[in-house]
């Protein structure tokens, strides 16, 4: 039977007082009932934040539900070019595409009974539904993605369902847009006790290793996330071929395929062509495998082109490890660049950065005790627990925020 952890088991990692601070928080929040909302119950950052989220928030006593839009390929296809095109792609903007996209969404407003006392929907997937309801609360969109430059076709047809919410939560200040309505800034943490993130031995390390037929008798630079252009890989294998004509090393893209991204599969296949016995690519869903090789990889890489915030980035950096991410969005939140790990805007920045962490083991190890630092201090989880507990706390008859409770979770 799986260990549910409460609040009082972070306190090894956050302390008495931040623990009693919590506990304080949600004390009021009791007789509440909340729900999420986004597409997928697994596959990137989203799925892992409400994972633990939800259970967190129970123990501490209130009800937190999650449930994920339910749609064909098709509407899919539509949310993923919308996602795209959010974080500054191009699109073909149709009316086909906006009736898949709200049909569909009106389907799941019929089967989900959101009469709760605090609505969160997560991401565009879900956007719409708040257009089909008689709202008794507050509603909440949360926003993971880069919205440095959103395309302006879409941004411009999303608008008007963002406007019917009491407040927008991004993940940085830098994401702030020209909206009516309250915006908040929520740092993402992760979670310590989760398969990805908890302690493993030397010996499990090994065994999941061995298990997938990885090598480890070259250095391993890693990159873990989603088969998503917006991350890289191709780069990251670029950078690769230029630093291994300087230091002999293995390269390993592991990731998955979400399952509200059908481009993912796509992705992945055209990653396969540059496989061979030093470029290792594997689709796989299985948390031990990441933790292994975030704590074994000599590198880390995120070489994202846009990024939300990349919780990849702060588990890499909790295990320690010398991790290179793209200059952009939330990673530069997380890495202090020569500190806590480097910062890069090209494939030849990345490929000069890995060369000098494998040729220099104390750097290595600098930069990965700095970044473990930074992330207890800053994105570990019971942060992010403790600004969704601000937040709804917040709110006023009406569902109005309170300008302290807008700042306090800033």
């Amino acid at each position: 039977m799986s260990v549910i952890h409460t609040i009082d088991d972070y306190e090894r990692y956050i302390g008495k007082e931040a623990v009693r601070r919590i506990k304080e928080k949600a004390r009021p929040l009791r007789d509440m009932h909340v729900m999420h909302m986004n597409s997928t119950y697994y596959g990137g950052g989203v799925s892992q934040i409400l994972s633990s989220l939800t259970l967190l928030m129970n123990s501490l006593g209130i009800q937190t539900g999650w449930r994920v839009v339910h749609g064909p390929p098709d509407f899919f296809s539509v949310t993923k070019k919308f996602h795209n095109a959010l974080q500054g792609g191009e699109i073909n903007m149709t009316g086909r595409k906006k009736e898949i996209y709200e049909s569909v969404i009106h389907e799941n407003a019929i089967r989900n009974h959101l009469d709760h006392d605090v609505v969160f929907i997560h991401d565009p997937q879900p956007l719409p539904l708040i257009t089909h309801y008689r709202k008794k609360s507050p509603w909440v969109w949360r926003c993971h993605l880069d919205l440095t430059a959103p395309n302006r076709k879409v941004w411009n047809y999303l608008v008007p369902f963002i406007e019917r919410y009491d407040a927008v939560v991004l993940s940085c200040g830098e994401y702030r847009r020209d909206l009516g309505k309250p915006q908040v800034f929520f740092t993402p943490g992760i979670d310590p006790f989760s398969i990805v993130n908890k302690d493993l031995s030397e010996s499990a390390i090994d065994e999941r290793l061995e298990h997938y037929g990885i090598p480890t008798d070259l250095p391993l630079v890693v990159q873990i996330s989603r088969f998503d252009r917006w991350k890289d890989p191709e780069g990251v294998i670029r950078a690769f071929q230029k630093a291994r004509k300087e230091e002999e090393c293995t390269l390993v893209l592991v990731g998955n395929v979400a399952t509200d991204d059908p481009e993912g599969a796509e992705v992945y296949r055209s990653l396969l062509a540059h496989r061979n016995e030093r470029i290792i690519v594997k689709s796989v869903q299985d948390g031990a495998l990441v933790n292994a090789l975030q704590r074994r990889a000599a590198v880390v890489l995120q070489k994202s082109i846009r990024e939300g915030f990349g919780l990849t980035v702060s588990e890499a950096m909790w295990k320690g490890a010398a991790v290179i991410g793209g200059n952009v969005g939330g990673i530069r939140q997380q890495i202090e660049d020569g500190k806590s790990g480097f910062l890069v805007s090209s494939v030849d920045e990345a490929a000069d950065r890995i060369v000098r962490l494998l040729r220099d083991p104390d750097l290595r190890d600098r930069m990965g005790n700095a970044a473990r630092e930074r992330v207890r201090e800053h994105f570990l989880f019971t942060r992010t627990v403790e600004q969704y507990l601000d937040l709804i706390g917040s709110f006023e008859p009406e569902f109005r925020l309170r300008e302290d409770g807008v700042l306090s979770c800033g």
